[in-house]
């Protein structure tokens, strides 16, 4: 069974430069491993909001988000031969208050502050030894083979968008089609995620489907999401979606006249490149505003 989820971490780091670490329990799916403090994301839940909440649970600790550090992607084989694709983002946080100890009957067992040469001898999960910088093999490429992920009724999307601009300083929006939520609305470039994909090939594959252009990831500019259960899809029924959405600051060196291709399914019907004054005048999504005032 192939499985989609979405989960979120801290890199918490002492004074002395100790790496805040939890131990896998007999509960997880890697017992005796060691990971960054996090977990899932429940639906419905920011990203940023589910950090503070695994921390408390796994640490006893209350921290603060004082960044976002990356966004990645990995499959892994479980043990009960599910293949599990999971998106994690990653932040930097600071200790506010609380007093460390472990979980009680929960996925961990164990929290300590652990030094980084210390850290580099334990078993870790890749996205931790990733994280960290410490030296690891590889795992080997897990096949996904090709059928479809598992679903319920409550669906978490994740989405990577970017805010696209040329070096004459346009901006590339693409507009939503009629009979999806936001339909009329210019929204930044972008889309779901597929099975396997990272944020980063999903943003780029979703600009030239889109809009035809080729471009560079050039830095993160926010993580943030959505939560709507009573949006209507295409065929009028409420869905039950949490929409978690990654936005990237992108640049087009060799802008080519905007064109939306067949691969874009549907979902867009037309993109253009704009100068900042006309964009001041266009109905835009919330995402594509929020984006803008972002960067300034």
């Amino acid at each position: 069974m192939k499985i989609r989820r979405v989960a979120a971490y801290g890199v918490c780091r002492a004074a002395d430069g100790r790496i805040l670490l939890t131990r896998g329990s007999h509960r997880s799916a890697f017992p005796g491993v060691w990971s960054l403090p996090g977990g899932g994301v429940d639906h419905g839940e920011h990203p940023a909001d589910a950090v503070v909440r695994e921390f408390a649970e796994e640490t006893g600790l209350a921290v603060a988000i004082t960044g976002i550090r990356s966004v990645v992607a990995d499959v892994v084989a479980l043990p009960d031969g599910s293949v599990e694709h999971t998106d994690r983002i990653l932040y930097d946080v600071t200790v506010t208050g609380g007093d460390l100890r472990p979980e009680t009957d929960g996925t961990t067992d164990l929290a300590e502050w652990v030094p980084p040469a210390v850290a580099a001898g334990l078993p870790l999960l890749p996205f931790t030894a990733r994280a960290l910088g410490t030296q690891f093999v590889e795992p080997d490429a897990v096949p996904v083979g090709d059928e479809p992920p598992y679903r319920t009724d409550r669906v978490q999307r994740f989405g990577a968008y970017g805010l696209v601009t040329d070096p004459a300083g346009r901006i590339l929006l693409a507009r939503i089609a009629e009979g999806y939520p936001g339909g009329g609305l210019w929204h930044l470039p972008g889309g779901g995620t597929d099975y396997a994909e990272t944020p980063e090939a999903a943003m780029l594959r979703e600009l030239y489907e889109e809009t035809s252009q080729r471009g560079r990831i050039e830095g993160l500019l926010s993580v943030g999401h959505r939560y709507d259960p009573a949006a209507l899809g295409p065929e009028g029924v409420p869905m039950d979606w949490h929409v978690i959405r990654v936005v990237y600051r992108v640049v087009v060196e060799e802008p080519v006249t905007a064109a939306v291709t067949e691969a874009a399914g549907g979902s867009t019907d037309r993109a253009s490149w704009f100068t900042p004054d006309e964009v001041a005048g266009l109905p835009l999504s919330e995402l594509a505003r929020e984006a803008l005032a972002q960067a300034g």
